[in-house]
């Protein structure tokens, strides 16, 4: 029974989020040869649902190799991966600020998912589990949208948007794991830490 976490995450909010719950945890991030953008490749005619699960395997797979790699001591590794869905269309991180304009343009004024996996696993064994929430944009401008792109906000987020950010000002509804939203469902990764013996 390990008394921290490794987490495979260079996300800061993540890392808020875990300690939220308590849970002592380490960084374990990608090595600068890793092709940690790579993973993230969406399949041709993937399902969102099917997508974030399989990316989030492939992070664990990825840092158990790496924490064996570097011979760290022996603890489970936490993965997660958001994803935000318009129908079947799934929206990355924004490749510019042009692609960051674009998937705001197409979310302003309607509901779309937002799909976050989470992952825990050691060598002999993993868990895994899915939240998916509901967030609703009000209408946008294009003067909106602009100055939210120039603000940086959207760049290295899902669907070029925080919500806890200045994104916020827009969102007229959300259901589901506002934390999910974030990045890390507190309830679901709750579920899985207390499967690996973790008081919460």
């Amino acid at each position: 029974m390990s008394d921290f976490i490794h987490l495979a995450s260079q996300s800061p909010r993540r890392r808020q989020l875990l300690e939220q719950l308590g849970v002592r945890h380490e960084l374990l991030l990608p090595d600068a040869d890793e092709d940690a953008e790579g993973i993230e490749a969406v399949l041709p005619g993937e399902a969102p649902a099917t997508y974030v699960q399989r990316v989030t395997q492939l992070k664990l797979d990825a840092a158990l190799e790496r924490l064996k790699r570097r011979g760290l001591p022996a603890a489970p590794v936490l993965c997660s991966d958001t994803t935000v869905a318009l129908g079947r269309a799934i929206y990355g991180k924004p490749a510019d600020a042009a692609d960051a304009r674009r998937m705001l343009g197409e979310l302003a004024g309607r509901s779309h998912r937002v799909l976050t996996a989470v992952a825990i696993g050691t060598p002999r064994r993993r868990v895994q589990a899915l939240s998916t929430s509901r967030v609703t944009f009000a209408p946008m401008s294009r003067q909106q949208i602009a100055a939210y792109v120039t603000s940086g906000e959207p760049m290295g987020k899902a669907g070029a948007y925080a919500v806890q950010g200045r994104a916020a000002a827009f969102i007229s509804h959300i259901s589901g794991s506002y934390s999910g939203i974030m990045g890390l469902p507190m309830h679901e990764t709750a579920q899985l830490l207390q499967a690996f013996g973790f008081k919460i």
